[in-house]
């Protein structure tokens, strides 16, 4: 073994011991943060859209009839009903009250969105619903009103 190889050698295992460090510092960022961040993200995403409609429902009437075309419901219900789940689904997902019930309603109107409307737009889509999923099939985390309730009611969270 020549010094050359000695010393590549070190300069890897350094190299290997400080991306260990540094794997070990990221791992201790709270998860509760990262979920509650997550949460936001999607729940604004849908509530700003949900705001739109609001805003200027005939507006939202007009989409559903000549853009979204969504089979087997009138626009006029399919627009009350979409801006009914886009305000309120966020609230309980931002806020953690029920937010597996908000993640489910948000991941099937993602769904409809995805194979009916806009199929084009998967990656957002995608994104979209891996975080719904995640809060589906995890909870939605340490900082949730759904956590404090399982804690007062069952003693643990």
């Amino acid at each position: 073994m020549t010094t050359d190889t000695f010393a590549c050698d070190v300069h890897e295992s350094r190299l290997v011991a400080r991306l260990a460090a540094l794997r070990a510092t990221a791992g201790r960022f709270p998860l509760s943060l990262l979920e509650l961040g997550m949460r936001v993200a999607v729940g604004a995403t849908f509530f700003k859209s949900g705001m739109n409609k609001f805003q200027s429902f005939d507006t939202a009437i007009e989409l559903f009839r000549e853009e979204y075309r969504l089979p087997l419901l009138p626009p006029e219900i399919a627009a009350y009903m979409g801006t009914a789940v886009e305000l309120s689904a966020p609230v309980l997902l931002v806020f953690g009250l029920f937010a597996r019930l908000g993640a489910a309603a948000l991941l099937a109107m993602t769904l409809t969105i995805q194979f009916l409307v806009y199929p084009g737009n998967w990656p957002e889509h995608l994104m979209w619903a891996s975080i719904l999923a995640y809060v589906l099939t995890r909870g939605p985390g340490r900082l949730s009103i759904d956590r404090l309730i399982a804690f007062n009611l069952f003693g643990r969270g």
